[in-house]
């Protein structure tokens, strides 16, 4: 067998362009005050030379990892099976990517899932965090806090006025609520039904707010929490039509339960949209277009919204690590916008 190359070190580099190992040092760690013409020199050596500047080492000059942890709050199970956390997921991946950074990607279901995420975010390992799916009772937000990572979370934190200086991201969830149940209204739909996320997540209680600024004073046999899967918006709504068989509308919480609300419905003998009229949340594509008929739903901007995520944590760790930056913080949190998008169930 053939021995490998040596791997090409930084002192090659500085023979090669012809300049020296701190001038190659900090090309390839992108500092300033190289000029362009001695830069384009060393990197053109860094590319006939294949050379591969060593992470560890790197990272003592940069006080960077290039890697950021992804945090979802659900299990295994959930994150696989959903297609909005692939959405969001892809999202990040691009803006990460696109930035020559790594996603570690995180998932935590029960007690021993949290201590080995703290562990590991104790540990030095990434420069900051994305989380989403968060849920009221978690103790994530206080782990991250403890390890001292910058962070910006999918959806707005429970306890967050936007005066804390936490950063987040997201959907202008009560908005749309407002706008779906309008659409029913509008509609000539009078006895419409709610069936909410899962209420320890700030997004299911924001959708059951606007969905309450409409309707004023909701008669409760109206509304029905779910979980934000499929099986939950089938279930909630055989309790739905079990209390209120009058009911000429519905609006779910998402695009699954939905789905779900409208197999309840067939298996009632109910003619959507004709008997009952349904709305949706996420314009979860293709599910929105697949179902029987075409789901009317409320579309948000998922992949932008975990591209956003990025970018933001992203400045905030170039801005750490360059303390002249006069660039302003930016905004707290941004609620990105949202459209009704109209087809066949109502």
């Amino acid at each position: 067998m053939s021995e490998s190359a040596p791997r090409p070190t930084l002192e090659a580099v500085a023979a090669r362009a012809g300049v020296s190992r701190a001038t190659v040092s900090r090309v390839v760690n992108g500092s300033d005050g190289v000029r362009e013409p001695l830069a384009e020199r060393v990197r053109r050596a860094v590319d006939e030379l294949g050379y591969v500047p060593n992470q560890a080492a790197r990272s003592l000059v940069t006080r960077r990892h290039d890697a950021v942890a992804v945090i979802v709050a659900e299990p295994e199970t959930r994150v696989f099976a959903d297609p909005f956390f692939a959405r969001q997921l892809r999202g990040i991946s691009k803006e990460l990517t696109a930035h020559d950074n790594q996603l570690v990607l995180l998932l935590t279901e029960d007690r021993d899932d949290h201590a080995r995420v703290a562990r590991y975010l104790a540990g030095g390992h990434v420069d900051g965090a994305l989380v989403f799916s968060l849920h009221i009772d978690d103790p994530l937000p206080g782990l991250i806090q403890r390890a001292g990572l910058p962070t910006v979370f999918g959806g707005r934190p429970h306890w967050s006025g936007g005066e804390d200086g936490v950063r987040y991201v997201d959907t202008d969830n009560r908005g749309g609520a407002r706008d779906a149940v309008r659409h029913l209204l509008g509609l000539g739909r009078r006895r419409i039904a709610h069936i909410t996320g899962a209420l320890d997540q700030t997004s299911a209680v924001d959708r059951l707010d606007g969905f309450r600024d409409v309707m004023a004073d909701p008669d409760p046999a109206l509304v029905e929490e779910g979980d934000f899967t499929a099986a939950s918006g089938e279930r909630a709504m055989r309790e739905l039509l079990g209390r209120r068989p009058d009911l000429d509308a519905v609006f779910a919480g998402n695009d699954l339960m939905a789905a779900g609300a409208l197999r309840a419905l067939r298996e009632h003998g109910r003619r959507v949209p004709d008997d009952v009229a349904v709305v949706g949340f996420d314009d979860m594509l293709p599910i929105a277009e697949q179902t029987e008929p075409p789901l009317t739903t409320v579309r948000q901007d998922i992949e932008e919204m975990g591209r956003l995520m990025a970018r933001l944590l992203l400045r905030d760790l170039d801005r750490s690590t360059a303390p002249d930056e006069r660039e302003g913080a930016g905004p707290t949190g941004v609620v990105l916008p949202v459209t009704l998008v109209r087809r066949n169930s109502a």
